[in-house]
């Protein structure tokens, strides 16, 4: 899992080829920090195929909302700097997170 910044996140995500998984998270939220364990088990499971990323929205708010992350959690998915999926607030669940994950594998 590669932890981005403000100064990271356009190379690593917007000038990246192929697919990469953005945990968008903020310090003090709880249904974030009850994410991240099945975030880290996914990225394992699933590293030969994305590239795994997180952004702390509390320490790059521009960031996240030039990416429209208005609320948390966000899990986004890019495909060569495009957002083309996202899960957000009660739909970001691990089930919710592994399926994005198999549908964007078959695109």
């Amino acid at each position: 899992m590669i932890e981005l910044t403000k100064e990271t996140f356009e190379d690593e995500v917007l000038k990246a080829e192929g697919l990469v998984f953005v945990d968008f998270y903020g310090d003090g939220c709880i249904p974030c920090a009850a994410l991240r364990p099945h975030v880290d088990e996914l990225a394992e499971k699933y590293a030969n195929s994305f590239k795994f990323t997180a952004l702390n929205t509390s320490k790059a708010r521009r960031v996240a909302i030039g990416q429209k992350v208005l609320g948390l959690p966000v899990l986004a998915m890019y495909k060569n700097g495009e957002k083309i999926r996202e899960l957000i607030g009660e739909d970001a669940t691990a089930s919710n997170m592994e399926a994005m994950l198999k549908e964007c594998m078959l695109e």
